[in-house]
């Protein structure tokens, strides 16, 4: 039984839904389904009746659930005062970002690092998941988040923080849904796309060159936020992150054309022959101890 198989339990029993928990936890749904199913196989239990409107806990999970509260609040202690007996340590911390990549994974390490160890300062820098993984390894920075897109690198000591899918999406109405998909009329529509510094940019170019075509117009944005909007104005089509996407559908604003990558792994990175220093030792301990809870 897996740390993490607990926490997707727990979020499963308090969402009420699969969809709901994975955007909580940032994996896919088959993820948090395959977590539960391994959960009950492991335990030869039922945990949820599977219903129409969700997951409803059965009278073995609701048991199960009050124990696994108690083995994920004495797992977070038991790393917290594990940090804690590590001592104070000081210094600037420079921590890269590659747009929204591990946004909540970072927002838990700064909150976690001020209450462990607030005699370090953090520095934060944003670049593409390429830029970040070169930072690292020329010494610009000390360690970063980033969007996997393929660029593997011996030199970095890397730990997976979370994952997400990558969409094709429009503004509702925009492509013609009534007929099978087209990719060669999708080619004749203006698209959004990021440079292939990015993992949409890297993932576009596969598409084209999968599909066998071009884009008669390509619109260069490195942002997905600006992205987003020129998409729910109706200007192209593009791709987006799985959460952007969920969000948008709520609202009205996106309809979702084709799942296009199931999964990219969002990773944090040290380069490896610094990763013994207490200050990077440190933070890889804890980023290991908030993507296990």
């Amino acid at each position: 039984m897996e740390i993490h198989q607990l926490k997707t339990f727990m979020t499963v029993a308090q969402e009420g839904t699969i969809t709901r928990a994975s955007e909580m936890l940032y994996l896919s749904q088959p993820a948090v389904s395959a977590h539960i199913k391994a959960m009950e196989e492991s335990l030869g239990l039922t945990l949820f009746e599977r219903t129409p409107k969700g997951m409803t806990l059965t009278s073995d999970g609701q048991a199960m659930l009050i124990k696994a509260e108690q083995v994920l609040d004495a797992h977070k202690e038991f790393l917290g005062e594990a940090l804690k007996l590590k001592g104070r340590l000081s210094g600037t911390l420079t921590l890269g970002a590659a747009g929204e990549a591990g946004t909540e994974a970072m927002a838990k390490l700064i909150t976690r690092l001020a209450e462990y160890y607030p005699d370090i300062r953090v520095d934060i820098r944003q670049g593409t998941s390429i830029q970040i993984q070169e930072f690292i390894r020329n010494g610009e920075l000390d360690a970063g988040f980033y969007n996997d897109i393929g660029e593997h690198n011996d030199s970095l000591l890397t730990t997976e923080v979370s994952s997400f899918g990558i969409y094709l999406a429009a503004q509702p109405g925009f492509v013609d849904r009534s007929e099978p998909l087209n990719w060669s009329s999708l080619g004749k529509l203006p698209w959004i796309c990021p440079s292939t510094a990015t993992c949409c940019g890297r993932i576009a170019e596969q598409l084209f060159e999968e599909h066998g075509f071009r884009p008669a117009k390509i619109i260069s944005i490195d942002n997905e936020k600006v992205t987003q909007t020129l998409i729910t104005g109706g200007i192209g089509i593009g791709l987006l992150h799985e959460n952007t996407v969920r969000q948008g559908q709520l609202n009205g604003q996106i309809e979702l054309i084709c799942e296009v990558q199931q999964s990219i792994s969002v990773q944090f990175a040290v380069l490896k022959n610094k990763a013994h220093s207490p200050l990077l030792n440190a933070i890889m301990s804890t980023v290991k101890s908030i993507t296990s809870e």
